[in-house]
């Protein structure tokens, strides 16, 4: 599979009143053809300016940009090619449609202006493909403004990928979504990329819908690229602590190495696999996610445990939270929802020597 998108060294900077801001450091990611590829990461990571960047809404200071073989970007070359001809779709988090145009003007106006528009006589069969590949054919004379928020963006949507660009960026499109609709805007996201079968680029700052949508995740902080990664690959081995912390629920345990795989936490002295530059003195962070914690059951002590006091319960319908109160600190344990035990109970949690992550 050949790339689409291909980044090098991508700086760019901004000036403020306390200075030049790096809003993205040394960037270098491929995208391939066909591929759903998402940027994830906090606010002012950068993840959005590398996407206007790819887009060509901004000029990079520093690295190049290839789209399909060929550079429109190149800070040291001094190559650029505008936006209109980077063969590009771009949704935004707005809905940004034409409120005084109906659905089928919305979804038309780029193949009727512009450096993209096709004869009069093939436009409206480009519209209607459009239309029924975001499910709203029924409803192209409706004014956009009558229109549910899903539905405007699904318009939006439409109007990126009517002239079937080979890239779709697409910036938090579903923020402004309530959160019921939001999931099920998520599946219809991925069933359309993957019916078109275009390359997609998508900024989101949610983890959920990061994991859902992506094929591969790029964790962003400070304008640098964390990690890259399968969704499994990002939320099952974290590289660091940020991308740990930012990544799903975790518990984080302050230790200090013993000995070889060997540490001393509030928790007692537990055994986990310690990086190999961490010698016996080192501070460290422990981290376990709470679906890899347990209650035990007295007939089962093998495993390394410690006793705690249940002091809240989180029902979430097919897993239920729990918060223990153990010797220094809480722990969250997530089990399913029909487990059977209390707040005020007493429990042994047990906590598996493999599931540790340890850093630094």
């Amino acid at each position: 599979m050949k790339g689409m998108i291909r980044i090098r060294n991508l700086e760019k900077i901004f000036p403020s009143d306390r200075g030049p801001v790096r809003a993205v450091q040394g960037i270098d990611l491929d995208v391939d053809e066909g591929e759903f590829a998402v940027l994830l990461g906090p606010s002012g990571c950068g993840k959005t300016t590398t996407l206007r960047c790819v887009a060509g809404l901004e000029r990079p200071d520093g690295g190049s940009i290839e789209l399909s073989g060929e550079v429109v970007d190149s800070a040291e070359e001094g190559d650029f090619v505008p936006p209109e001809r980077r063969n590009i779709g771009m949704v935004f988090q707005s809905y940004a449609v034409w409120p005084h145009l109906n659905v089928y003007q919305n979804i038309a106006l780029p193949l009727a202006e512009g450096r993209r528009r096709i004869p009069k006589n093939q436009v409206r069969g480009r519209v209607q493909e459009a239309l029924e590949v975001v499910r709203l054919e029924n409803l192209d004379t409706r004014p956009v403004t009558d229109l549910s928020g899903g539905q405007q963006q699904r318009v939006a949507l439409a109007r990126a990928i009517v002239t079937r660009p080979k890239v779709l960026l697409m910036d938090e499109p579903l923020s402004n979504l309530d959160a019921r609709l939001r999931e099920q805007m998520r599946i219809e996201l991925k069933k359309i990329t993957m019916a078109i079968g275009v390359t997609t680029v998508y900024v989101a700052h949610d983890q959920a819908e990061a994991l859902s949508l992506g094929d591969r995740v790029c964790v962003m902080n400070e304008g640098k690229i964390l990690q890259i990664g399968s969704p499994q690959e990002v939320y099952s081995r974290p590289p660091n602590l940020f991308v740990a912390q930012f990544v799903g629920e975790m518990n984080f345990v302050k230790a200090r190495v013993t000995g070889s795989g060997q540490v001393d936490s509030p928790l007692g002295n537990l055994r986990c696999e310690v990086p190999s530059g961490c010698q016996a003195g080192c501070d460290v962070t422990l981290a376990i996610r709470p679906e890899h914690l347990r209650f035990l059951h007295d007939s089962d002590q093998n495993c390394q445990s410690v006793e705690g006091k249940i002091l809240l319960k989180t029902y979430l319908g097919d897993s239920a939270l729990f918060e223990v109160e153990v010797p220094g600190l809480t722990l969250l344990v997530k089990l399913p929802g029909d487990a059977d035990v209390s707040v005020g109970q007493r429990v042994r949690v047990a906590m598996p020597a493999d599931r540790w992550f340890v850093y630094p």
